[in-house]
């Protein structure tokens, strides 16, 4: 048995959970399909498929999906003390904070995600062939332009 999971935040029930069941001795495939809230839960599977213990923990550590009736819910991907969910999709990429280590205090320590790199302003055009560019084919004059080049050069 696999689990999948997703996160669409705009719908009512933001997450969907798919349960992929495999019979090797029926040589056939069940694909269940279900959606939750993230303050709902969904029933767990481990008392019929107790091998699904570890994928129940991943799809709550990741997306915080609650699995009732779960034996032992807890993390086992991120830091215990780590209080957000970083597969949904309101989970900013660089994180909330950070784990640096301090060699004054010689201990690790939570702080804040400060970003040194300030937003570049990048310029799309090219400095080359500006003669090329101009004009509202630009593109079909520099295509035509590198094909005489080639054609001179044989």
């Amino acid at each position: 048995m696999d689990i999948i999971a997703y996160d669409e935040p705009g719908k009512t029930y933001r997450f969907t959970v798919i349960y992929y069941l495999l019979s090797l001795s029926y040589n056939s495939r069940l694909q269940l399909i279900t959606q939750t809230s993230d303050l709902k839960g969904l029933d767990s599977s481990i008392v019929v498929y107790s091998g699904n213990n570890w994928s129940e923990r991943e799809v709550y550590d990741m997306y915080g999906i609650l699995f009732l009736q779960h034996p032992d819910l807890r993390r086992i991907l991120t830091d215990y003390g780590f209080k957000w969910y970083p597969l949904r999709k309101d989970f900013p990429l660089t994180g909330f904070v950070e784990l640096v280590y301090s060699d004054f205090s010689k201990m690790t320590d939570y702080r804040p995600v400060e970003l040194a790199q300030e937003l570049r302003n990048t310029i799309y055009e090219r400095p080359w062939n500006k003669e090329d560019m101009e004009g509202s084919n630009g593109g079909v004059r520099l295509w035509e332009n590198c094909l005489s080049s080639f054609n001179d050069s044989k």
